[in-house]
């Protein structure tokens, strides 16, 4: 299946550079451009892409409030949205997941990454640069937070339990599945079920949940967040 991607960046020779990497991949049509959040949430309702490309510094609308309007908290049907920006800023991965993004990137990440993330968003996962996923849960680790995290509307189970770690870890569907001699869509039925049981939205906030519940204390942090 074809992913249909919108990108919207003000710089045109930016917008052409990814267009051509995207539209190099036999699974990836680049279908709208905009260089300005307005144009992009119009186009966006007009051409409903599968994954939408925003950067973050863009004029009347920056793609933060952008990928809120198409994907943020009570929007009835949500777009996947992975947000790529030149700045590494940690208020910026805050916003930008708050926002609904289904992926963080820096614009130096390399055509791979960009285009693992964008298939990721398109299948319901997410995918942070690595170096942004270590620092993100790092400082949700070393932090000391008011209130204690949430706990889960159910107990999870063993096998939950296992799959929450390795997704902390960094490791995507197939990896998991392989660590754990389990299948891929084992995998996701259990990532799911991680999803409901602890009110998260993503991949990042399962791992996130998983260092601020102390379960990664003895374990590396090591790569992206990445659902394939």
């Amino acid at each position: 299946m074809t992913i249909r991607v919108l990108i919207a960046d003000d710089q045109e020779l930016v917008r052409t550079g990814l267009s051509m990497i995207l539209g190099a991949q036999p699974d990836i049509d680049v279908v709208g451009q905009a260089g300005d959040g307005t144009h992009a949430i119009a186009l966006a309702r007009s051409l409903r892409p599968d994954v939408c490309l925003f950067d973050i510094r863009m004029p009347e609308l920056d793609g933060i409030e952008a990928t809120r309007v198409l994907a943020g908290p009570g929007v009835v049907d949500p777009m996947a949205v992975v947000v790529i920006t030149t700045f590494d800023l940690d208020e910026y991965v805050f916003a930008a997941l708050r926002a609904g993004a289904k992926g963080f990137l820096l614009k130096d990440a390399g055509s791979e990454l960009l285009t693992q993330a964008i298939r990721a968003a398109a299948s319901g996962d997410a995918l942070i640069a690595p170096n942004v996923t270590v620092r993100l849960l790092e400082a949700f680790a070393d932090a000391s937070p008011a209130a204690p995290p949430p706990q889960p509307i159910e107990p999870l189970t063993e096998r939950e339990e296992q799959v929450l770690v390795e997704v902390a870890r960094g490791l995507g569907n197939a990896e998991i599945a392989s660590e754990l001699y389990i299948t891929v869509s084992t995998v996701k039925t259990h990532v799911a079920s991680l999803m409901t049981k602890l009110a998260a939205r993503n991949r990042v906030e399962i791992a996130i949940w998983a260092h601020q519940t102390g379960r990664m204390r003895s374990r590396p942090s090591g790569r992206g967040i990445g659902g394939r």
